[in-house]
This record gives structure tokens, C-alpha cells and sequence, in this order.
């Protein structure tokens, strides 16, 4: 799998960019801030539909203009699909394939797929769940497509959950003696049954996702850190709770799953009422990284750190791969962040690769081994717009 060709419109800091792009290795180089990571981000959008960098839309449409557009050409054993994007922080975002208009933008999940190592990585260790859970939903939705559906889902209602639980709180206290009262705890019942079917739902393929990396996690651990404690994955749910009272039954099928839900949003109703939000449910889950026996968070020195958070992705790379078509490689500004080992692993990974994108502030960045293999190098710079806006422009390629 490689990206032919990219195309931008008042993406970031780009007015307008067109990338004819080919396979083998692709070095952008620039000054920090000048866009080069931009292009790339760009991509990763296009793939997974959110960015590494930033938690919503609106940082993405360059300063000044209302929208922005990304298009994709993706050639996967010789089939060639062009996804367009169109990014509307105001409104919903648009999508095609080819010239064919999508219901929803998810629906261009899957076409491309990307693995991406960035400096923001170490937040996958040692920052809050929420970084985790989006990796782990980031590569559920790209491996099953209707799991970002149910995800998605889930969010709505967990909104509306929690909306009412802070706007009927007053009434939601006085109990089924009171009409009013029952009345709006029968919409909580009501959410409650669908908060519950969706979020067994996002549980189980999480928990199936974790199942598939763990391996994988473990083995590339040990292939980075050998000298290090072993390293292992775990899915802790706020459902544990209600499924540990369901004895000798499957924990991952949906079923037991919503069953456990409602369980323990039962058990917590009270103290939801009292906190004006939603306490159950995947929103709440970690994934726990282990070394040994101890929380890689809190316990992990950098050079660990950092080999958790490789091989965590190594092990996406392995799993998207194992699928079968290589994911694009994308090295955000990572290898200044490496040391040599860590360098040679990731270099071995990308040596294999039909594509890889690459970031670097300065060629220097680039490990010896894998710039024998660079096929084209482009230079990014900033300049002063007619607007007087700042905007990125190639400055020269070869």
C-alpha cells in the first residue's frame, strides 16, 4: 500500500499543496513550525479521520478560510481509490470515494492505513487513559469498520446520558414517588439500556484488540529493551465490577458485557445523580501497560518509556500488516528522539515497508542505514502570503 498522490487546500499552512509521491522512503525537512509535519498529518487524516496532534477540527482549516480539503490517492496491489475530505469545524465533514458522495466519512476507513511514530508518543505511557483509549479505537475503527460506528454512537448517547443527569438533576433526586421524578428517571432507563448495548459493544472489540496485541507487544518489547522487564497489556474496564458477579461466563461476548453495564450503572446511580455525570462505561477504561510487575506509568525510566511506546506501534504495524496489505510508515520528527538501538529497530521496520513518510528538521536526523533508501527528498519553508498570512511552500525536490 502507498499514497500516489496528496493534495491539499487551505490545510494548516498550506493554501494549496500537490504531492506526486511514489515508494520507498520520502524525507521532509524544514525548520520546526514551517509545515513539514503538516503534510504528513495530512495523511494521517485521510486515513484515521482525526489527527496526532490536535483533539479537534478547527487547528486543521488554515487561518482565515472556512474549510479545508484533503485528497488521498491510495494504490493497494494495483487498485487505485481517491478519497476526498472535506473538513468543516462549523459543521459535519464531507467525504467521497473516487466521485462517489459517502453517507458518512467513516465510511473511508480502511482505504488507507497508516502507522505513525511521533514525539507525542511518550503520552501513550506516561499521559492520561483517554491517550490510550484513542489508540486503541484509532486501530479498532481502522481493522473494523462498523466498531467506530458503535463507538461513535456510544458518544452521542453518553452526551445526551450525561446532559440529562445534569439538567434533571433536581428531579432525578426525588425518586419514583414523585411523578416528575419518575418521569425523568424513566428516560434514565432508557439511556441507560442503550448506553449499555453500545458500550458492551466498544468493550468487546477493545478487548478483542487487546487480546490480538499482546503478543506482539510483548515480543517487540523484548526486541528493543531486551535487558528491560518483560512487557505485558491489560483492558480494565469500570464494567469489571458487575462481570466478576457473572461466574464461568465469556467477559468479552456483548452480551455478558451489557448485562455486567447495567449492572453496575445500577449500583452507581446514585452517586451519578449526585455527581451530574455518567462514572460506567468505556469512557472510564484503561489500557494498563506492565512492566513486570509494576505500571510502566510512574515506574518506567525514559529509555523505557520510549520502548513501550515503540512497540506499541510495532505491534500495530505487525497486526495492520498481518491483515494484508502494509500499512504507510510515517516517522514524524522521531528519530532525534531515539537513541541508536531504538533508531535500528524502527529502521529495520521501515527498510521492509512499500512507503515511508518522514519528517526531519535536518537530514542529519536520518540514521546512515535508511538513507540509502531515501527515493526523493523534499525541503519546506515558510513564507509571507498576499494576505500576509504565513504559508508553507515546497522549495525544492529531488
Amino acid at each position: 500500500m502507498f499514497v500516489r498522490e496528496l493534495d491539499l487546500r487551505d490545510f494548516r499552512s498550506w493554501p494549496e499543496l500537490n504531492l506526486e509521491l511514489d515508494k520507498g522512503v520520502t524525507v521532509f525537512s524544514g525548520r520546526n513550525g514551517h509545515g513539514k509535519t503538516n503534510i504528513v498529518e495530512a495523511v494521517i487524516y485521510s486515513a484515521t479521520l482525526s489527527s496526532h496532534r490536535v483533539s479537534n477540527d478547527q487547528p486543521l482549516v488554515r487561518a482565515g478560510a472556512q474549510n479545508a480539503r484533503v485528497s488521498v490517492t491510495t494504490v493497494n496491489e494495483g487498485r487505485e481509490l481517491t478519497t476526498h475530505l472535506l473538513i468543516k469545524p462549523k459543521e459535519a465533514n464531507q467525504a467521497q470515494i473516487n466521485r462517489t458522495r459517502l453517507k458518512s466519512p467513516r465510511e473511508i476507513l480502511g482505504v488507507l492505513r497508516t502507522v505513525v511514530f511521533a514525539p507525542e508518543d511518550l503520552a501513550l505511557v506516561v499521559g492520561e487513559p483517554g491517550e490510550r483509549r484513542r489508540f486503541l479505537d484509532g486501530l479498532a475503527s481502522i481493522r473494523t469498520p462498523r466498531f467506530g460506528g458503535a463507538k461513535a454512537d456510544y458518544d452521542k448517547v453518553l452526551r445526551q446520558r450525561n446532559a440529562l443527569l445534569r439538567s434533571q438533576n433536581m428531579l432525578l433526586r426525588r425518586g419514583y414517588n414523585d411523578d416528575q421524578g419518575a418521569s425523568a428517571l424513566s428516560t434514565l432507563d432508557a439511556w441507560d439500556m442503550q448506553l449499555a448495548s453500545l458500550g458492551a459493544q466498544v468493550i468487546a472489540g477493545r478487548k478483542k484488540l487487546v487480546g490480538e496485541l499482546s503478543q506482539p507487544v510483548h515480543d517487540a518489547y523484548a526486541s528493543v529493551a531486551p535487558e528491560s522487564r518483560p512487557a505485558s497489556i491489560n483492558y480494565v474496564s469500570t464494567v469489571d465490577g458487575g462481570v466478576d458477579k457473572l461466574a464461568g461466563v465469556d467477559t468479552s461476548d456483548p452480551e455478558i458485557l451489557e448485562a455486567a453495564f447495567l449492572t453496575e450503572l445500577a449500583r452507581r446511580r446514585r452517586e451519578e445523580i449526585d455527581r451530574g455525570t455518567t462514572l460506567v462505561g468505556p469512557h472510564r477504561d484503561d489500557l494498563v501497560l506492565m512492566l513486570g510487575d509494576q505500571p510502566a506509568k510512574g515506574y518506567a525510566s525514559h529509555g523505557e518509556t520510549w520502548s513501550f511506546a515503540l512497540s506499541l506501534h510495532l505491534a500495530e504495524y505487525a497486526l495492520l500488516a498481518s491483515d494484508g496489505a502494509e500499512p504507510v510508515l510515517i516517522l514524524d520528527d522521531v528519530f532525534a528522539e531515539l537513541d541508536a538501538k531504538r533508531r535500528q529497530r524502527l529502521v529495520a521496520v521501515a527498510e521492509k515497508t512499500e512507503q515511508v513518510l518522514i519528517t526531519a528538521a535536518v537530514g542529519d536526523d536520518l540514521p546512515e542505514n535508511l538513507d540509502d533508501h531515501v527515493s526523493a527528498r523534499y525541503g519546506v519553508v515558510m513564507e509571507d502570503s498576499d494576505d500576509g498570512r504565513r504559508v508553507s511552500r515546497i522549495e525544492e525536490a529531488s
